[in-house]
């Protein structure tokens, strides 16, 4: 197979997002709208890929960081065609096709892609444009054909009556043999409603030097929908959003409600994984197999091991949690919480930067931050690791079979080693040693035969 590089149009502002962010760094399923066709490209075979970016390059750059892209600069938005010619010179002597794609195309898929590839490849073309009829074609570039020889391509508000009653769309894929893309593009004109160089142009450019040109049509049009509007991008996120339960329910996952379970692309589950409505998973997640994930749950960039329940209304946030574990309802482990195997964090328990060893149990109303629990130890309902001073935080360490009782706070920092026992109501504010009992409150008085004034009130 001859070497191809793909060209992605990604310059214009997208003005009728009526956004301050360029169009097509717009997230689809929690990635840039950009990333989908640069991952595409990739996937068909794509020995490089250029991106042409305009409006915010600076952002459309730093979104690709790490890809493997490189950029082409148009600073003046002057048509499809001017954004082409500003990847010549980075492929100045390049003799094989051009792939040239639109940022703001996220749904098109790579069997499509191969499928228009194999077709461009097979027939020998210099160039293919890949097309689909759509019922109301209002607003797209028709299709002009001869005997089914493709001739042109006209842009709506420059076609005839006559014109705009074809059918046939130009989707704005293509692929061209770079000798003849580049010098056809030299010949684009601006004689047209916008006063634009269209890429289109090159068709007609093509087909009257007698050059193998055609196009390839496609069935479904939602693959290659541009985004132009928020609404193209609520449709875009519903489209990924079926497409990504699809495939995870084919995985084995069961989604209970898949229209009202938000899925990220970067999501891993696990087979028998099951997933109740109401949930968003975010992110690099990997949830493993035999989990529960109940309703209303947030989990952003975190790793779940097997057989975890998580309770209905958690937040999770980059935290790690091991085997056979619960959490919830109503719990929040922010960032770098870990929580090994076993491990019982129950309803209103924040955790924050800690770890809480195998088996360990917090099941109420509880702050666990800065802290290093180990296993087997009982945290009591209404245990707070007090681990700021207004300047600085400070850890708080536990040792394994420790128990807590109710509605202690403990000072960091502070160490309360193994085996210790906390009265319930008490404040730790020094070091307690193995097997010793801590308590820390005022002693208590009764005063007997002492009764409270009551407060009268006239009922006149």
């Amino acid at each position: 197979m001859e070497p191809m590089v793909t060209v992605i149009l990604a310059a214009g502002r997208g003005t009728r997002m009526k956004s301050e962010l360029v169009k097509v760094l717009h997230p689809v399923a929690g990635r840039p709208m950009l990333a989908y066709p640069v991952a595409a490209a990739r996937a068909v075979g794509s020995r490089r890929i250029i991106v042409v970016a305009g409006y915010q390059k600076d952002k459309v750059e730093a979104a690709l960081q790490g890809q493997q892209v490189d950029i082409a600069l148009q600073e003046e938005q002057l048509g499809s065609g001017h954004a082409v010619l500003m990847a010549a010179p980075q492929l100045a002597g390049f003799a094989g096709d051009v792939l040239i794609l639109c940022g703001d195309v996220p749904l098109v898929t790579t069997a499509t892609l191969e499928a228009f590839l194999g077709a461009h490849r097979e027939n020998k073309a210099c160039m293919s444009v890949l097309t689909v009829d759509l019922d109301n074609p209002a607003g797209y570039g028709r299709i002009l054909r001869t005997e089914n020889q493709l001739r042109g391509i006209v842009e709506h508000r420059d076609a005839t009556e006559e014109q705009r009653a074809v059918r046939e769309i130009n989707t704005g894929i293509y692929c061209c043999r770079a000798p003849f893309l580049f010098e056809a593009l030299g010949k684009v004109k601006t004689n047209n409603d916008q006063g634009e160089y269209y890429l289109p142009d090159i068709v007609s450019i093509a087909a009257a030097s007698g050059m193998k040109v055609q196009a390839v049509k496609t069935g479904d049009f939602s693959e290659v929908e541009g985004i132009n509007d928020r609404a193209g991008l609520a449709r875009a996120e519903r489209a990924m959003q079926a497409r990504i339960a699809g495939q995870h329910m084919a995985n084995g996952v069961t989604l209970l409600d898949p229209q009202a379970t938000y899925i990220e692309a970067g999501v891993r589950i696990g087979a028998d994984t099951v997933v109740y409505p109401g949930t968003s998973l975010r992110g690099a997640t990997e949830i493993g197999s035999g989990c529960t994930i109940d309703m209303h749950c947030m989990i952003q960039d975190s790793k779940i091991g097997n057989r975890v329940h998580v309770q209905p209304s958690c937040v999770i946030e980059k935290s790690s949690i091991a085997d056979a574990a619960t959490v919830g309802p109503f719990a929040h482990l922010r960032p770098e919480a870990v929580l090994e195997e076993g491990v019982h964090v129950g309803n209103f328990v924040e955790v924050k930067k800690s770890r809480i060893g195998r088996g360990s149990k917090a099941n109420h109303l509880t702050y666990i931050g800065d802290a290093t629990i180990g296993a087997g130890v009982n945290v009591g309902a209404g245990t707070i690791t007090c681990n700021y001073d207004g300047k600085r935080k400070h850890p708080t360490v536990i040792g394994d079979n420790v128990f807590i009782g109710s509605n202690t706070a403990l000072v960091a920092p502070v160490t309360i080693c193994k085996n210790a026992l906390i009265g319930a109501g008490s404040t730790i504010t020094k070091n307690v040693p193995e097997n010793a009992l801590a308590v820390a409150r005022g002693s208590q008085k009764n005063y007997e035969n002492f009764m409270v004034p009551k407060i009268r009130r006239d009922t006149d």
